[in-house]
């Protein structure tokens, strides 16, 4: 694994966690065949044995896919046992570009985006161990996340914030009663979600709980820029996130080191 950033050594997991992580937590991108099986493992843990996606392969165990060839892949180790407890993955404009196209481009048509792409990160098949649910994770990859943008000069990201429909859309009509109206302006609309929800015809009125990763995105001052496609995989509704690093809520800018000066990753240049 080649080290972006580490956490201090605590307990990071949550206090249902009998075995506090003496050697704390670490990111950095996978380097590994086998760190690369073991992120593809957690994502199949989480995304099929708790979420129920279903993929064509799913026999084998793994989550994975034609992009994760040309991603690079953020993981979080905890330090004292070596597991992979967190990961992102991202895919740089000169690797789509490679690949052919974002993996985004399967649910949505990017084309207003324009010149924004050739500075564009995607990032995507986010997911946490049970055991680290308490946003420590996620800091620790948004950190690796804003290493990657640094040291590449890039200065948009492009995400999907998956909402489960398992609830009968309880959830997704909660988030879109929030993000309903940052989308009444039509220039906010940037992508256009090849197979649209009608997240609106949605009647629940039940309360529900936003997820915590949306309220964490539009805190760091991501907008979403369209309208949610439907995921048939993930039975999910896909809200797609942009943020752009000039944007960006000025606290976190700092937190995260955006304004350093930039240098190249490994491999680039």
């Amino acid at each position: 694994m080649l080290e972006l950033a580490r956490s201090p050594a605590e307990n990071n997991a949550t206090t249902d966690w009998r075995q506090p992580a003496v050697g704390g937590l670490t990111v950095g991108l996978a380097r590994t065949a086998e760190e690369l099986r073991q992120i593809q493992r957690l994502r199949y843990k989480v995304f099929t044995g708790e979420l129920g996606a279903v993929f064509d392969d799913s026999g084998s165990g793994l989550d994975q896919d034609r992009y994760d060839q040309w991603c690079e892949h953020l993981m979080v180790r905890e330090e004292a046992t070596q597991r992979i407890v967190g990961t992102y993955r991202v895919l740089t404009p000169e690797k789509a570009r490679l690949a052919g196209s974002y993996y985004s481009e399967s649910e949505f048509d990017l084309s207003g985006l324009g010149a924004m792409r050739s500075e564009l990160v995607e990032f995507g098949r986010s997911c946490t161990h049970h055991d680290y649910r308490n946003g420590s994770v996620i800091m620790l990859l948004w950190s690796g996340l804003a290493e990657v943008l640094r040291r590449g000069g890039y200065r948009y990201v492009l995400g999907c914030a998956s909402v489960s429909l398992r609830d009968d859309g309880v959830t997704a009509a909660e988030v879109w009663r929030m993000v309903a109206p940052q989308l009444r302006d039509p220039s906010r609309h940037l992508v256009r979600p090849l197979h649209r929800y009608p997240v609106e015809k949605l009647d629940s009125t039940l309360p529900a709980r936003v997820p915590p990763l949306i309220k964490g995105y539009l805190k760091l001052g991501a907008t979403v820029c369209g309208e949610p496609a439907w995921d048939p995989d993930f039975n999910t509704a896909d809200f797609p996130m942009l943020l752009s690093v000039d944007a960006m809520d000025e606290r976190y800018r700092k937190h995260f080191g955006l304004e350093a000066p930039q240098e190249m990753l490994p491999g680039q240049g």
